[in-house]
């Protein structure tokens, strides 16, 4: 290989998790990993000193203008919308950052920052970039990323799981709604939510979703007695990495129906995230590859 395509392929991972954590889309973010590659061809390499960070540079910039266009594209969005699944290896789940840092809480939790912010927040706290490389990226001075990075660093810091649940939690939980799924027995499920947990689910006005977020166990109960899911179909569900932690496949006639997150804290669910959107599955069907 080429020194360009063989730098592009030693950091392809790594690259595709900054855009991934920036959008919270792996079509988007493969998107705009095409049109680094695109422009690290144009570059020429005599002028760069450190590889990596120019790559993550001109990464930056490509997702920042897509994040943008996808704020506009969300507005128009039917119903609430959720991050794009990923299928991961079970090494993500060992290290505790980098499984955090992908999760569908974590990703949710930076869709409420704005664009920049969210940029210098994944290079920052997830990459451990350093302020004049962030300043490079976001054509901000290195003074000013600072006090980006403090703002977003407190405003996720208010919103973020309080606690990391441990994957056995995690996963006993799932297992409540995988009893739910498959039995339509409830109280196991009703035992591990909390009494504030909020369920969302995203079919991107394809497939039947809800419309608006449930709040409380007594509205989240209510809505899985009556048939969250499609008692009538043939389902068969699956304990998988989603994320970097426990998550549920979810096949209705062979076919993957959706993705069940979940967010715990303290031992109980507190957020529950059902994906459903047929446009954002294609990365459960194999392992997809991210890297710090």
């Amino acid at each position: 290989m080429d020194s360009a395509t063989e730098a592009f392929v030693a950091h392809r991972n790594l690259l595709f998790t900054v855009a991934y954590e920036m959008l919270g889309s792996a079509a988007d973010a493969e998107d705009v990993l095409q049109e680094t590659w695109l422009r690290w061809v144009d570059v020429d390499l005599t002028t760069v000193r450190e590889k990596r960070a120019y790559l993550v540079r001109i990464i930056t910039r490509q997702a920042l203008d897509r994040l943008r266009a996808l704020g506009r594209r969300k507005e128009s969005y039917v119903g609430p919308w959720l991050p794009e699944p990923l299928l991961t290896a079970p090494d993500v789940a060992e290290d505790v950052e980098s499984a955090e840092s992908v999760s569908m809480a974590m990703l949710l939790v930076l869709e409420t920052l704005q664009p920049t912010e969210r940029a210098v927040f994944v290079l920052r706290e997830v990459f451990d970039l350093a302020y004049d490389e962030i300043a490079g990226a976001v054509d901000k001075s290195p003074a000013a990323v600072r006090q980006i990075a403090h703002r977003a660093r407190a405003h996720v810091a208010a919103r973020r799981p309080r606690g990391i649940a441990s994957p056995a939690e995690t996963r006993a939980a799932l297992q409540a709604f995988q009893r739910a799924v498959e039995t339509g027995e409830l109280q196991s499920l009703l035992d591990v939510l909390a009494p504030d947990v909020v369920a969302l689910s995203d079919g991107g006005g394809v497939r039947h979703a809800l419309l608006r977020p449930v709040v409380g166990i007594d509205n989240v109960a209510r809505l899985l007695a009556v048939g969250w899911w499609n008692r009538d179909a043939e389902r068969s569900t699956e304990l998988v990495q989603i994320n970097g932690g426990p998550g549920l496949l979810v096949r209705v006639n062979g076919e993957i129906d959706g993705v069940v997150a979940v967010r715990v804290e303290n031992g109980y669910v507190t957020g529950a995230y059902h994906v459903r959107n047929p446009e954002k599955l294609s990365h459960v069907e194999r392992e997809t590859a991210v890297s710090r």
